[in-house]
């Protein structure tokens, strides 16, 4: 494959602008804890994500969504990872670490994500995409190694790594209900996750900000957090976990990016970072895994069009290429061609 046929892939500039978002979203964010606690920054812009995604969907007037009984444990479990224990072991390591360690720590949340992806989920990989994940991680790690770094003891590191691990708990989870709406799925991680972190945060004494500094948060929020976090369920769904999180992990370079538009100067870290993560993201691009592989009979419901995957009758007539969402099944399938770990290339021998 080459890198012009990667990047047309829709699940690429979906995992790419994810990660735009949430990176320029850092630095702005930096602004608003001069006026507000980091718990209840991180409650305003969950709440802002959700509340976002609430408004558009009731302005375009989104199909409602009924999540399958079998795949509400999936989102359950993803909110309680990400939405919750995670914020709360974060803010635990932060009260007893200096920044300087804990963002460094921050990007093992990739690493756990890949792994847990490869060898607990059974997604496939192969030299090229676990190298790739390398070079991203290491780019990721030289843009945040401030020079002098420190530790303070094994609990916060221990908060911290598991607030990773949680996140990485969360990304694969959140894979498993990837078909449905992507915007109901962050409209309603962002809900729950906001209101959770507000409650806990005003119950350790936080008082509310001014009008100014809660709007902000709550736009940042919507941008950075809630539609973010669609665009990364739709890479999700085209890409699976471990190649998602791989370009979301660029995150810190484009947020580099926009502080340098802020005034921030050109540094030796930042041009490496960004030579490693091209090489990264190149040898994802890249990449081509072709085999023969079967298909299991299967039911669900997610938008599609009619191609080799899907091959079903309808009532009323369809035109060819025209995206419709309903209840469908997939008869079993044996053939050939180029995919990633998509929603319908999941699990297959190797």
């Amino acid at each position: 494959m080459t890198w012009k046929q990667g990047i047309s892939h829709p699940g690429v500039p979906a995992a790419l602008g994810a990660a735009l978002l949430f990176g320029a979203g850092t630095p702005l964010a930096k602004w608003l804890l001069e006026a507000m606690s980091p718990w209840l920054l991180a409650g305003f812009l969950y709440l802002g994500s959700g509340v976002g995604l609430t408004l558009y969907r009731r302005l375009f007037r989104a199909p409602t969504v009924r999540l399958p009984w079998n795949e509400m444990p999936w989102l359950a479990g993803s909110i309680l990872a990400g939405g919750i224990i995670a914020p709360v072991l974060l803010m635990i390591g932060l009260t007893g670490m200096p920044a300087s360690g804990a963002s460094l720590l921050l990007n093992a949340e990739s690493v756990f994500t890949a792994l847990l992806a490869w060898y607990a989920f059974k997604e496939n990989f192969d030299r090229r995409i676990a190298l790739g994940m390398g070079a991203i991680v290491a780019g990721a790690v030289v843009l945040s190694w401030p020079g002098d770094a420190r530790f303070a003891g094994l609990w916060p590191t221990l908060a911290i790594l598991g607030a990773c691990f949680a996140w990485g708990i969360d990304n694969n989870l959140t894979r498993k209900v990837s078909l449905t709406d992507a915007t109901w799925i962050a409209s309603m991680k962002g809900m729950v996750s906001g209101a959770v972190n507000l409650i806990l945060a005003f119950s350790l004494g936080a008082s509310i900000p001014r009008f100014p500094n809660l709007a902000g948060a709550m736009v940042v929020g919507f941008l950075a957090y809630g539609v973010s976090l669609t665009l990364f369920v739709v890479g999700l769904r085209h890409l699976g976990t471990a190649r998602t999180g791989a370009y979301f992990s660029v995150a810190p370079f484009f947020g580099a990016l926009l502080a340098l538009l802020m005034g921030e100067p050109v540094t030796m870290p930042l041009l490496v970072a960004g030579a490693l993560m091209a090489i990264g993201i190149w040898l994802h691009l890249t990449e081509h895994h072709e085999h023969e592989h079967a298909h299991e009979a299967q039911m669900h419901d997610h938008e599609h069009i009619h191609d080799e995957h899907h091959q079903h009758k309808h009532e009323s007539p369809v035109a060819s290429g025209t995206k419709h969402r309903h209840v469908h099944w997939h008869q079993p399938l044996m053939h050939k061609h180029p995919h990633f770990p998509d929603a319908h290339h999941r699990q297959h021998n190797h």
